[in-house]
């Protein structure tokens, strides 16, 4: 029996899992914290750290792996094996990461971005099994995006697709007057965050919503804006704070107006939608983007997509790393392929 190794690089996690490919559950997991800072040379240290222990653990050799994939947190050319750049980690400009795995322990390897193999992921064995197309949308620190069609992940050239995050909205936010340049920006943990950041630091902005209007979000951080998190705000919009809950407003308006542009382009069969800042649930993250939406989609296509939850939580860009270098070796094994 072939067994697959799965790898994801995050930012601040690594994880590696073992498996047939076949979805849950894995035959072995090993999950580790980037050391801080994290840099490219540290984290491939872990990477070949972690990948000696899945073995050592699950009693398996070498010779019983028959492929690695990779799902990186961050664009990658996937044409060329390397990786573009990250946002978190210093040293991966350019980074033939296919080439350098492969030499180190001598396996086929396949790179994918981590939105990308979570969605081929969710569609295989999640909340997008049976449906296709299929699109996935992460909102976690930042947004990303992937399409799974007839049982493949759209990557466009090769380069990179379904970059949703980095759409550029017009007419949205709403709510608080602080301009946004990308969905990312006003949607994810991170820009959220970091609107926040700016209320409390330009009061000319702060002015326009009223006096006092943001003393609620100056108690939440005791007055100091860099400890502020998408957490806090969240606290204080379920608290009742009005400034809070527009932070929160934006973000799930703006990215309803993403997914309708996104339906208007594709007309996907179900739009799953995982990451950290979607676990608010259903009233205050999935029904207001269902509602958003339904405002700005394309008349046609109104209620055909479904949005909905994804299933495989914190193990799914590796579930997918796995079953795509599954479906890798399997088509590099058949007559045809050959």
């Amino acid at each position: 029996m072939a067994f697959f190794v799965g790898i994801e690089i995050g930012g601040t996690k690594l994880q590696l899992a073992v498996g047939s490919g076949d979805g849950p559950p894995f035959v072995g997991f090993v999950r580790d914290t980037v050391e801080t800072p994290g840099t490219a040379p540290r984290i491939q240290r872990q990477i070949l750290d972690g990948y000696h222990r899945l073995l050592r653990e699950t009693g398996l050799s070498a010779d019983e792996i028959a492929g690695i994939g990779i799902g990186f947190g961050g664009p990658v050319d996937t044409r060329r094996g390397t990786i573009v750049t990250s946002h978190q980690v210093a040293g991966w400009n350019d980074f033939p990461i296919v080439d350098w795995l492969h030499g180190e322990l001598g396996r086929p390897v396949l790179l994918h971005n981590d939105a990308d193999s979570a969605a081929f992921a969710e569609a295989q064995f999640g909340a997008g099994r049976g449906y296709d197309p299929v699109l996935y949308v992460t909102v976690g620190s930042g947004i990303g995006g992937g399409l799974v069609f007839r049982g493949q992940v759209y990557r466009g050239l090769g380069a990179g697709a379904l970059e949703i995050g980095h759409l550029r909205p017009l007419g949205t936010p709403t709510h608080i007057p602080l301009p946004g340049t990308t969905v990312e920006s006003i949607a994810s943990g991170f820009g959220i965050t970091q609107r926040a950041q700016r209320l409390l630091m330009e009061p000319g902005v702060a002015a326009r919503l009223g006096v006092g209007a943001i003393d609620g979000l100056a108690r939440l951080c005791g007055g100091e804006p860099t400890t502020l998190n998408t957490r806090l705000i969240v606290e204080g919009a379920r608290g009742g704070d009005v400034v809070c809950q527009k932070l929160l407003d934006d973000g799930t308006e703006t990215l309803g107006w993403a997914l309708a542009q996104a339906i208007a382009l594709l007309n996907p069969a179900r739009i799953v939608i995982g990451g950290g800042v979607s676990l608010r649930g259903e009233t205050e993250f999935f029904e207001p983007v269902r509602a958003a939406c339904r405002r700005y989609v394309f008349a046609p296509f109104r209620d055909l997509a479904q949005i909905v939850p994804a299933h495989l939580e914190e193990e799914v860009v590796v579930h997918g790393a796995v079953a795509l270098a599954a479906q890798h070796h399997t088509a590099h094994q058949s007559p045809r392929a050959t």
